[in-house]
């Protein structure tokens, strides 16, 4: 899957560069991001439209694209394609020449409504009637910045567990020691699945995927890395370090964490000679895209999915995905609203279902749905086009999957989501190579995110 981490450097220089842009001046921030535009049903929307950050890469965003295209006959679209690029979308902005439209990490959203890159949607969700009540509220979350919409969420990424049934009988493991409910059983099983050769690991036990799933493993511990108004690190909560201390010995008691991610690396990760199929992985938590490229390149291996389980034994996950957005100064935003309307809306995502579902049967393959932030199309693709598959382990994936969606969290917006992100992966990164043991890390994390979160905020409430 695609990384959405970027360094701060450029992030910092092109902030910087919007930030330049007179006090009045559209894309500065604050109120006067708002616009004048004329969001509605009945508008008539008709130009050009540019779209960075989107690439119709596959045959569910192909279907959408061209359903969309079709509903604004009008409106010429053109595709920045590739991820965003977060200083050329910036200096696109301050230069008074952006894009119509971007498709963004959730993650990146508050950032660039702080700068005022971005506006709020509230209008354009009003005028345009879209059904906001249908999606995700984690997904939302993501996405509201100071009481205000700035994104329009996609699809939902949420993790669940994928393991290797064979090894874990053999090892005379169950599915549910490997679920993180409990800890304890987790390094147990871990250590019974491991294998070493000669001195060189041939089999990681558990995978706990760190340094990204850390807020995964607070939040099974119950502990959340920033307060729910996204003004209050919380990195160095005992029950963080907890997390960290649990998901690292994992590493540890398999030779540590280069030994694992050496071994890890080596593998043939969307191919035939998969962690999976080649019985070098015990079990890990994995975000539910991976169930189709199993399908497609090992369907005969041994394998058993089920939900991450909080140490309350409830199932988690951590939601992360992309939103559509209108950059300050776009010069048709009447367009770029339409266009999110009907990208997000459930009637396209069943015509994409479709195609979805078409080609998977033709290659003998089951459909395991599509996971939005859309609730409403969610439900819907399910219960039309989710069928029970030939084999148990596919439909135990399906389900999880599902139940992991309905039971997905998402870190808010705020202000300095960068550094913020940075801070808390640079913490785990020390932790991993040696450098620090995880209660410091994380206290060196918790002033460098807090002092960039002070000062982020400092500068929103000035303009506010």
């Amino acid at each position: 899957m695609k990384k959405t981490l970027r360094t701060t450097a450029p992030f910092a220089a092109a902030a910087a560069a919007v930030l330049t842009l007179s006090a009045c001046a559209t894309g500065t921030g604050g109120a006067e991001t708002e616009t004048d535009a004329d969001f509605g049903a009945d508008t008539e929307v008709a130009g050009e439209l540019s779209v960075m950050g989107f690439g119709a890469s596959d045959d569910v965003a192909e279907t959408r694209l061209e359903a969309t295209k079709e509903a604004m006959p009008e409106v010429e679209v053109g595709l920045v394609e590739g991820d965003l690029d977060i200083q050329q979308f910036l200096s696109a902005v301050a230069s008074g020449q952006p894009p119509e439209l971007i498709y963004a990490n959730r993650d990146q959203l508050g950032t660039f409504a702080s700068r005022g890159a971005i506006i709020p949607l509230n209008s354009c969700i009003d005028g345009e009637a879209i059904a906001i009540e249908d999606f995700r509220e984690p997904a939302i979350g993501q996405v509201t910045f100071e009481d205000r919409i700035y994104g329009v969420p996609e699809f939902n990424q949420v993790q669940i567990i994928m393991a290797n049934a064979g090894l874990l009988s053999d090892a005379g493991v169950s599915l549910s020691d490997v679920d993180g409910s409990d800890w304890n059983k987790v390094t147990e099983a871990s250590a019974k699945l491991s294998k070493n050769d000669g001195g060189k690991l041939s089999v990681i036990g558990f995978d706990s995927k760190l340094p990204e799933f850390l807020p995964l493993w607070a939040k099974a511990n119950g502990a959340d890395l920033i307060s729910e108004d996204g003004r209050t690190a919380q990195l160095d909560d005992p029950k963080v370090v907890q997390a960290l201390e649990f998901a690292v010995g994992i590493y540890d008691d398999q030779g540590g964490f280069s030994a694992v991610k050496s071994f890890r690396d080596s593998a043939d990760f969307f191919g035939a000679g998969n962690q999976f199929a080649s019985d070098s992985l015990g079990a890990m938590p994995m975000e539910q895209w991976y169930v189709n490229i199993l399908n497609d390149v090992s369907p005969d291996a041994s394998l058993a999915f089920t939900t991450v389980k909080s140490k309350e034994g409830q199932p988690i996950s951590f939601a992360s995905g992309s939103a559509w957005a209108i950059p300050a100064g776009s010069a048709n935003p009447e367009a770029a609203c339409r266009f999110i309307k009907t990208m997000t809306a459930t009637d396209i995502w069943m015509k994409a279902a479709q195609a979805r579902s078409d080609a998977r049967a033709e290659e003998g393959k089951p459909f395991t749905g599509l996971f939005t932030g859309n609730a409403a199309a969610d439900e819907k693709i399910k219960a039309e086009f989710v069928k029970p598959a030939d084999e148990a382990k596919w439909d135990d994936a399906i389900n999880a999957s599902y139940e992991a969606n309905e039971n997905s969290f998402s870190l808010p917006a705020n202000p300095a989501d960068a550094e913020f992100k940075t801070a808390w992966l640079d913490a785990v990164n020390r932790v991993l190579n040696g450098q620090a043991e995880p209660a410091e890390s994380l206290q060196q994390a918790q002033e460098e995110a807090q002092t960039a979160l002070d000062a982020a905020w400092e500068q929103w409430d000035q303009k506010e």
